[in-house]
């Protein structure tokens, strides 16, 4: 295989599947029946890929922990009644790419802020989990991004090192993690944040196609 990277940890939320429809409703619905202000589209999307607790805190940062426990236990509920009316979507090139990848060796695997049943739930439903060698989810680590456990775990599970390994995921977070882990960091421009915020963030490479991933990879072995 060309070049040093050989592990790819992807983001899933923003990344691969686009959830946003049901993430808004969701929340929205959440809000509605705890009574809790109304808040815009982009303030939701700023929480994604954040755990669920975090999420409600940036929010309202006047609630306390047991209200926060009440909102997230609000909020699941409803995320399960609502899984049968929003189905998630690939990105475009998402699947085409990690066939690419897997194709010519790469080991792919995600790391998320959704907890891990959901996770694979949706990987499945995305017709993409046979291309991922390893899945970890909000509850596989006690510190989530943009600590680097998550990224971290992944190295120790998998056997490589953070200098093997590109970190590609839509969100600030992400990209502090893969960072404070000593990884390579890509950004992609189709999720939730802002090109700004991600070149804020420190991102190695910002894309803007799925494929790209491919110059990416390559640009990180010629350099090296």
């Amino acid at each position: 295989m060309k070049g040093m990277i050989k592990l790819i940890v992807f983001d899933f939320d923003g990344t691969l599947g686009d959830t946003r429809a049901h993430i808004f409703k969701t929340m929205r619905d959440t809000l509605q029946i705890l009574g809790l202000p109304m808040v815009t589209d982009e303030a939701i999307a700023a929480t994604i890929g954040i755990p669920l607790g975090a999420g409600f805190e940036q929010l309202f940062p006047g609630l306390n922990q047991e209200e926060i426990l009440h909102c997230m236990k609000t909020y699941r509920e409803i995320f399960e009644k609502n899984k049968s009316l929003f189905v998630p979507v690939r990105f475009p090139g998402v699947k085409r790419t990690l066939a690419g990848l897997k194709e010519r060796g790469y080991i792919l695997s995600v790391a998320s802020s959704r907890l891990s049943r959901s996770l694979n739930e949706l990987l499945q439903a995305l017709e993409i989990a046979g291309y991922i060698s390893y899945v970890l989810g909000a509850d596989n680590v006690e510190k989530a991004k943009p600590d680097p456990e998550p990224v971290l775990k992944t190295l120790r599970e998998m056997g490589y090192d953070a200098r093997e390994t590109l970190v590609v995921g839509d969100m600030p977070v992400d990209i502090l993690m893969g960072a404070r882990a000593g990884a390579h960091t890509c950004a992609v421009t189709w999720g939730n944040a802002s090109r700004t915020d991600l070149e804020h963030a420190g991102a190695d490479y910002i894309i803007d196609k799925m494929e790209d991933v491919f110059r990416v990879v390559e640009s990180i072995g010629l350099m090296n």
